[in-house]
């Protein structure tokens, strides 16, 4: 199975940090490394790409920076995913979006290899286009929630 990229990886990071200010206006690139250790220069060409698919918004000027185009509510894990790596299943005769029958494949309504990356594409889709930027930032915060109690509870114990 194919791992996500360090692009991939960033980009959604980028988001979830763009997500947490949304509604504050624009974000300077400097501000998104800094909260998600991202390389400066990497961050830039990220930036620009999911700016390009739709994804962001820029404002130049001195109160300038990068913001969500939508709502973080409204962007999706298996778009951003989509939009960089291309379709989810790992194979391409599995995929809805770009199917493709495999060279070597001899009967494709019967191909055993096939229907089970159906499942798996339709498994991972199903949970990654019912997950948004919005989603995986209250996971984050309640996970950090949580750590910190465990923290408090730790030091009076």
């Amino acid at each position: 199975m194919r791992n996500l990229s360090k692009k991939t990886q960033y980009s959604l990071r980028a988001l979830y940090a763009l997500g947490r200010h949304y509604g504050n206006g624009p974000v300077l690139i400097a501000k998104i490394a800094q909260e998600e250790v991202i390389p400066l220069e990497f961050l830039e060409k990220l930036l620009l790409d999911l700016k390009n698919a739709g994804f962001l918004e820029s404002r130049k000027g001195r109160r300038g920076g990068y913001l969500l185009a939508r709502s973080p509510e409204e962007i999706t894990v298996g778009a951003v995913i989509r939009s960089i790596e291309g379709p989810l299943a790992p194979l391409p005769c599995a995929s809805e979006t770009a199917f493709r029958k495999c060279d070597e494949c001899v009967d494709i309504a019967t191909c055993g290899t096939r229907m089970v990356m159906r499942q798996v594409r339709d498994a991972i889709a199903g949970i990654l286009d019912n997950t948004t930027i919005a989603d995986v930032i209250r996971r984050v915060e309640g996970a950090r929630e949580q750590a910190g109690e465990a923290e408090a509870l730790m030091y009076y114990i």
